[in-house]
């Protein structure tokens, strides 16, 4: 079974370099073997060598939301935890109750503690330390970390995008919109409470696995990404990794894929269109390509293929595609399972 902290500090290494930092050097600082690191055979990290790896990219980075912005890239594996959920779970609330015991493999400085009551539940994240009034740099990164986290561990259990009924955080927010947009909720401050809260109607939902075989494709299809760095890529390119990880919940506006990318609207667009393409253009491919791999599988429904990709309606999906292909989504995959051997 892979390292779960290996696996931690190579997707933080990952983002981190997309940020313009060198792995080599933030590996340096922190005393991490980087080569031993990719390998197979590595040691396993202690938790010193993971908290510094955390306060040196955070230096580095100049992002004082890092562990918010970096739990935010992370929808694709989220997405791969929840497979392994899937596995051994009946209902939303069963598995994020069995994933609040995973959280201790990435981090002694608090636990994950799940309650719920007639009307919600509440994930709440309690330090190890109850008696500090003062939260450490790094323990606030990394409870912004594992909210972001948890909430998108939601969002594939179920399949769509929820917002949380309140978000309440122990500590200043250094920028409250930021964390409204990324928690889509707006937070409030409550001494000794960081805690997540949901409608109780998500808690019995159940876990539709064959809703997951589709994630496990889109899954098999980018997966890759996480399997080296990956710096000097052209923008479009990194965007439709970004958009192919996120597809099961929609395609996002330009507006809220700038915000992912810490950047301006106009600025992205300027960027894409200095490359050639437009950002419509980049999402439309996703898209595309998407649909076109799920409905040669042949293996499920138009209707069930457009769910997942984020429409709401049949017939959005089906004038969409025949605008990306000349035929309708019925057409193409009869046209393709005839085909012969």
């Amino acid at each position: 079974m892979e390292d779960p902290r290996k696996r931690f500090a190579l997707s933080l290494l990952a983002y981190t370099a997309q940020k313009d930092v060198a792995p080599e050097r933030l590996c340096t600082l922190t005393g991490i073997d980087l080569a031993e690191l990719k390998g197979q055979s590595a040691a396993p990290l202690t938790q010193k060598q993971l908290n510094d790896l955390w306060l040196n990219a955070i230096q580095l980075t100049h992002d004082p939301l890092l562990g918010l912005h970096f739990g935010e890239s992370l929808q694709l594996a989220a997405l791969g935890v929840v497979g392994q959920l899937v596995q051994s779970c009946a209902t939303v609330g069963e598995a994020l109750t069995h994933a609040a015991a995973a959280t201790q493999l990435i981090t002694d400085l608090f636990r994950m503690d799940v309650s719920q009551t007639d009307r919600s539940f509440t994930i709440r994240f309690v330090p190890n330390e109850p008696k500090a009034t003062e939260f450490a740099p790094l323990l606030r990164q990394l409870l912004d970390f594992f909210l972001v986290f948890v909430l998108h561990e939601a969002d594939g259990l179920v399949l769509k995008k929820i917002s949380p009924k309140a978000v309440r955080l122990p500590f200043d927010l250094p920028n409250p919109d930021e964390y409204e947009r990324v928690l889509r909720c707006k937070p409030v401050v409550k001494p000794d409470e960081c805690a997540m809260e949901f409608e109780n109607r998500y808690w019995d939902e159940p876990i539709f696995t064959a809703n997951f075989e589709l994630q496990r494709l889109l899954l098999k299809k980018v997966g890759e990404q996480y399997q080296e760095f990956e710096t000097g890529k052209a923008l479009k390119e990194r965007i439709s990794r970004f958009l192919l990880a996120n597809a099961y919940l929609g395609i996002p506006s330009l507006e809220q894929l700038a915000a992912n990318f810490n950047t301006s609207p106009r600025s992205l667009q300027r960027k894409l269109q200095d490359e050639g393409v437009t950002y419509q253009q980049v999402a439309d491919a996703v898209r595309k390509s998407l649909a076109m791999n799920y409905l040669s599988s042949g293996k499920y429904p138009i209707k069930e293929i457009s769910y997942i990709l984020g429409y709401n309606e049949l017939s959005a999906f089906s004038r969409a595609f025949k605008r990306w292909t000349g035929r309708t989504p019925v057409s193409y995959q009869q046209g393709y399972l005839t085909k012969p051997l």
